[in-house]
């Protein structure tokens, strides 16, 4: 895949139709977007449905994190839904991952499809600081690290993290295992928000990420149609 076919829109809005429209404004070029707790919480499974007739990939971004069936069970819903891919939290623990890995293959030997099954580690929000008043005695790096091992080592197909991380998980679980990399800011919207851990799209390329997730600086643009076109001539 080129690099334009591994960005992914976040769809942060309100409703079904701005996300469709979204769409509709991003395509041809971006054929990729994520749903989150927002929208999926304001629409549910349908919209999941209008997005797969425009004829794109979906990331379904709900962070599964609960007791392993309960997670096993909920990923396999996402999957009837025809995701493309799907998440969890790994601080869930390498059982709640291998019970949805060992679910996953079921579905699989049965409909010849599963979504990419993606462990989130630690959220970019989150620094240092932030992870000792939780209680963590490591670092985020250290962490990312040890949550991608715990991955890799019960099946997850990749893992969520900052571009800043890319490199300690490529190094640590092989180039196969896939980065889908959120706090991406093209120079275009440097702007953080509430992400800590940011960088450019091309950095993050550079540094080995196979996706990156951009909400945004495309979303909320002006025009999505030059903002996507911006982001397409710093990437091809």
């Amino acid at each position: 895949m080129n690099r334009l076919e591994r960005v992914i829109v976040a769809l942060d809005v309100e409703n079904g139709d701005r996300a469709i429209e979204i769409v509709k404004e991003c395509k041809p070029e971006i054929s990729y977007f994520k749903v989150g707790k927002q929208l999926f919480t304001a629409e549910g499974p349908a919209l999941i449905k209008r997005l797969k007739d425009e004829n794109v990939r979906v990331f379904l971004d709900l962070k599964y994190h609960d007791i392993p069936n309960t997670v096993a069970n909920a990923v396999i819903e996402a999957a009837k839904l025809g995701v493309d891919m799907v998440n969890i939290h790994l601080s869930g623990g390498g059982k709640m991952v291998k019970t949805t890995v060992e679910r996953l293959n079921e579905f699989y030997q049965i409909n010849n499809f599963k979504p990419l099954l993606i462990g989130v580690t630690v959220l970019t929000s989150l620094g240092d600081e932030d992870l000792k008043e939780i209680g963590f005695v490591h670092s985020t790096k250290e962490m990312v690290k040890r949550l991608a091992i715990l991955g890799k080592n019960n099946g997850a197909d990749g893992v969520v993290c900052s571009p800043h991380e890319i490199e300690i998980v490529k190094n640590t679980c092989g180039k196969d295992f896939i980065t889908v990399t959120p706090g991406i800011r093209p120079n275009f919207a440097l702007t953080k928000d509430d992400q800590k851990r940011i960088m450019t799209p091309g950095m993050a390329f550079e540094r080995g990420t196979d996706y990156i997730v951009i909400g945004r600086p495309i979303t909320r643009a002006e025009s999505i149609k030059e903002a996507v076109e911006k982001l397409a001539d710093k990437l091809r």
